[in-house]
């Protein structure tokens, strides 16, 4: 009998939906790989404990476990993408996320490019 392990996941708790900008770069080319077309996108996000949310992600990696970003669309439905590759960055004393992610190509259409001031807060 198998087990089926369920995804770490991370989920922004409060701000607006994630900003995601397609990306273009030759790597993300050999994670595309599935039934369903995808895309690889990034977006930033902001967290009181970035070092420990880098660390669920590698952890969940180094186990080969999936590990999703979890997070409120415009429309107040929840949504999850799987993280790819993640980097912490420090932006005026404020831990910043820097998240790759999975999409299908048809769950994206229409939220590139909405942008708001401020990050979404994730925990």
């Amino acid at each position: 009998m198998s087990e089926t392990i369920d995804p770490e996941q991370i989920t922004i708790i409060e701000g607006p939906t994630p900003e995601f900008h397609i990306v273009g770069d030759p790597w993300t080319m050999s994670i595309l790989e599935g039934a369903a077309p995808y895309v690889i996108a990034t977006c930033q996000v902001r967290s009181f404990n970035g070092k420990k949310l880098i660390e669920r992600c590698e952890r969940a990696w180094g186990n080969k476990n999936v590990i999703r970003l979890d997070y409120r669309q415009i429309d107040g439905l929840r949504r999850q993408v799987d993280i790819i590759a993640a980097r912490l960055d420090q932006v005026d004393g404020v831990d910043v996320l820097n998240l790759w992610v999975r999409h299908k190509m048809k769950t994206l259409m229409g939220r590139v490019g909405e942008s708001s001031d401020d990050l979404p807060l994730i925990d």
